[in-house]
């Protein structure tokens, strides 16, 4: 009962005109964004953070967040017209979905992903719905050393899980630490790594270093890149699978939503993780694996229902302890510093409002998505054919503008622009930006609390293994990394990534 009522909160919240309003523009331009490959949400994100700062906080994570699971079903789109994701969770929807289309079943492919997609959104957001006032209730208990312990094992988990090289993920995170270090030391009032400049006091701010990373990164690396795209398959069809195709993908469908349902809570997972592992799973599974590769429904069914189901909840460590698992999540705990809103567990009870909307606009989102991906499905293929040429320019004056509009400074413009070059050598180098985004999001963050802990311990560093939870979390810190430094562990990581 007190779940149907905190529901009704988020219905109440969620079904305003303004936020289906914001919830639609996030579901439509996570589908756009998906469906244009080389773009990416977490660009997109990052692009507007700013434009969110004239929204209610409500307003601007359901539009946000929209963004984020409107991309997987956008993504697919790309990926089985013209076997280019648009979004790394749909690479391994390109090897039977792209098949299936040029078998002449682009229609069904399509159609199976969007139903998929929406099962396992809706299964997902159950689960979030459900597990949210139990684990906020957990999190309560935690203290600074408990908080501390855990950002240490959702950073060691957030390395594990990244893609490359496991070094030049260590090296990544160390950066975002150190970066996260820039400005004033709050205790002492000393200056750190400002190198004495003013426009340093106040450290990084989040959207420059978003934007540049990510926003321009991206558009420099795209430029360089063929953007031909050959939309080869002229006639999708019907979008509504056969009953043939219904009775070979029930399965993977359930598979797939459990599967990215647990996978995308874990630090680092979220929907690329979900998706892999889920197209594994249905290979090995399958009486004939001959037949993957060549348009196995079941290959598009499981991965599209796992990516989804991860993406939506991947919002439980941001909505119930305030801690992201992966980059999207991190700009959504920027957006709501934005707001001045502090994640964590106590936003369950200070913003009823906003946390319950968030959780009902996913279900309302999915539905939207249906509708846009369903009947919809032309107009996502002529715009497959727009040029690249013709976006980058738009896309690249609206970063310089977000970018100004934060601080009206120019030093943040040339500052997005640097991150931007970073951004790009990190791509030449192979080096994934997203532990760097979580090690600057959290790296106040855990300095903040290991002050803390040890201030209420009067300097004794003991009270991070005296206290059973923190000692529990260090020791499956350790733990990851003992797993790690095993070469049978390490040489099935890499393959799981090496299609990437």
């Amino acid at each position: 009962m007190e779940l149907l009522s905190h529901l009704a909160v988020g219905v109440d919240a969620a079904l305003t005109w303004s936020n289906l309003l914001y919830c639609f523009i996030g579901v439509t331009l996570g589908t756009l964004v998906g469906v244009l490959p080389g773009i990416g949400p977490v660009a997109t994100i990052a692009m507007l953070l700013p434009v969110t700062y004239g929204l209610q906080p409500a307003s601007a994570l359901i539009m946000l967040s929209g963004i984020y699971y409107g991309a997987q079903y956008g993504g697919s789109t790309a990926a089985i017209l013209v076997n280019l994701p648009g979004e790394s969770s749909s690479l391994v929807t390109c090897l039977d979905g792209h098949a299936m289309a040029r078998n002449g079943r682009a229609g069904a492919a399509l159609g199976i992903a969007a139903i998929g997609s929406f099962f396992a959104g809706t299964v997902a957001t159950v689960v979030v719905a459900a597990a949210a006032v139990p684990l906020a209730d957990f999190a309560l208990k935690f203290g600074p050393a408990e908080y501390f312990s855990l950002m240490v094992l959702g950073l060691i988990a957030a390395v594990v899980l990244a893609q490359g090289d496991i070094f030049k993920a260590v090296a990544m995170t160390l950066l975002g630490l150190l970066l996260g270090l820039i400005g004033v030391d709050v205790n002492s009032g000393e200056q750190r790594f400002t190198f004495d400049m003013p426009e340093l006091a106040d450290g990084i701010s989040f959207v420059v270093i978003s934007m540049g990373i990510f926003g321009i990164g991206e558009i420099i690396a795209n430029l360089e890149r063929d953007q031909g795209r050959d939309v080869a398959i002229k006639k999708v069809g019907s979008v509504l699978p056969t009953r043939e195709d219904y009775r070979a993908a029930w399965k993977p469908v359930l598979r797939g939503s459990a599967l990215g349902t647990v996978l995308g809570v874990l630090p680092g997972g979220g929907a690329m993780l979900s998706s892999f592992a889920s197209y594994m799973i249905e290979k090995r599974l399958a009486k004939d694996r001959s037949r993957f590769g060549k348009g196995a429904i079941e290959g598009v069914a499981g991965p599209e229902s796992a990516n989804n189901a991860g993406a939506q909840t991947s919002f439980i460590p941001l909505l119930v302890m305030g801690l992201p698992s992966n980059a999207v999540m991190a700009l959504m705990i920027g957006a709501m510093m934005i707001h001045g809103i502090v994640p964590g567990p106590q936003v369950m009870g200070e913003r009823p409002e906003l946390f319950w909307g968030v959780i009902v606009s996913m279900w309302v989102g999915n539905g939207m998505l249906l509708l846009l991906n369903l009947p919809l499905i032309g107009v996502w293929v002529r715009l497959l054919s727009v040029p690249y040429r013709m976006l980058y320019p738009a896309i690249l004056l609206f970063c310089c503008i977000g970018v100004y509009s934060v601080n009206n400074s120019l030093f943040d413009v040339v500052l997005a622009v640097a991150f931007g070059l970073l951004g790009y050598l990190f791509i030449k180098l192979r080096c994934e930006p997203a532990p760097l985004l979580l090690g600057f999001v959290l790296g106040p963050m855990m300095e903040e609390n290991l002050r803390r802990a040890m201030l209420l311990s009067r300097g004794d560093p003991s009270v991070f293994v005296t206290r059973p939870l923190s000692l529990t979390l260090l020791l499956l810190a350790a733990a990851l990394i003992l797993v790690m430094a095993l070469p049978g562990i390490r040489a099935t990581r890499e393959v799981a990534f090496a299609g990437d």
